[in-house]
């Protein structure tokens, strides 16, 4: 099932009485830029203004394999990916310092790691399958990985709503997982591969005509989905860009503002805003990578 409830905005008056609220401070009209923005948005997604400091900001790491790593299109090979997993789970890695730093607590969950067994029962309770196909060559899933793995991620966002988690941030953990990215946003933008191949991992010049060619032709394929969604993600994407999908369309659904991380998550998202349209005004970018195909993501998203 892939029927999302109706996305209704961020509370519009709250959002007018905080941009009100701004202007009365003791300072010039506009002046902290972005952060006005931002302060606006919290408040209307929260529905109170002034809004509240987050008490239960949660960041959900969705890791998966991508066969496409075997064309050679990443800098590291794929044991990586199971590798990371341990450390996040272990508190070793960068994202676990920036958590606790930022008062944040971190889940990672094994979508489609290509490993003979999950880290732990509850790492790998949403597993999809192990690794998801190589995009150059066949679909990333079948229909049916592809509708598990949207539950799974939708079942992820209830989860954590539902445990009282007031800000989820979406990350990812994937060797290769660059590679379905681009091609989700060049099918949905209607972009060319050599316009918004990036360099991933670091990779050099052979292996970025290598991953250029890979999108290429998984875009072959592709390009006839822009307008089926679960079609895209089953084609070109994998479990762990579906899951990512049905979690942030699901989290918006739930009134639960959500950080989108770098280029992989927002593919997802792209996707996920033709899942439940609208969903969008329920996120914000963390940053802006060096991808060039999440620039474009972003401009599309709007963000």
């Amino acid at each position: 099932m892939t029927d999302f409830a109706s996305i209704t905005a961020p509370d519009p008056d709250v959002a007018a009485a905080a941009r009100a609220r701004q202007d009365r401070l003791t300072k010039p009209p506009g002046s902290l830029g972005r952060l006005e923005d931002l302060s606006v948005w919290v408040a209307a997604c929260q529905g109170m203004c002034p809004p509240r400091q987050f008490v239960r900001p949660r960041v959900v790491v969705f890791a998966g394999d991508h066969g496409v790593t075997a064309a050679g299109v990443s800098a590291y090979p794929a044991e990586v990916t199971a590798q990371m997993v341990a450390n996040f789970d272990a508190g070793g890695a960068a994202i676990n310092v920036l958590a606790g730093a930022a008062g944040a607590s971190v889940r990672v969950v094994d979508i489609a790691v290509d490993a003979a067994e999950p880290l732990s029962p509850s790492i790998g309770a949403h597993k999809v399958r192990r690794g998801s196909g190589n995009i150059a060559v066949e679909d990333a899933l079948s229909a049916e990985e592809a509708a598990a793995a949207i539950q799974a991620g939708r079942r992820i966002a209830d989860e954590e709503v539902d445990s009282g988690a007031d800000l989820l941030i979406a990350g990812d953990m994937g060797i290769g997982s660059t590679t379905p990215a681009t091609t989700l946003i060049a099918a949905l933008t209607n972009s060319e591969p050599v316009a918004v191949v990036g360099r991933g991992t670091g990779i050099d010049d052979p292996a970025w005509a290598r991953k250029t060619a890979a999108i290429r032709d998984s875009l072959y394929r592709a390009r006839a989905l822009s307008a089926d969604p679960v079609g895209l993600l089953r084609v070109c994407g994998g479990a762990d860009f579906a899951a990512m999908a049905g979690f942030c369309a699901q989290a918006a659904a739930r009134r639960t503002p959500v950080l989108l991380d770098g280029v992989v998550v927002t593919a997802a998202a792209l996707v996920a805003d033709r899942l439940a349209p609208g969903a969008r005004q329920w996120w914000q970018a963390g940053h802006r990578s060096t991808e060039p195909a999440h620039a474009l993501a972003l401009q599309h998203l709007e963000l």
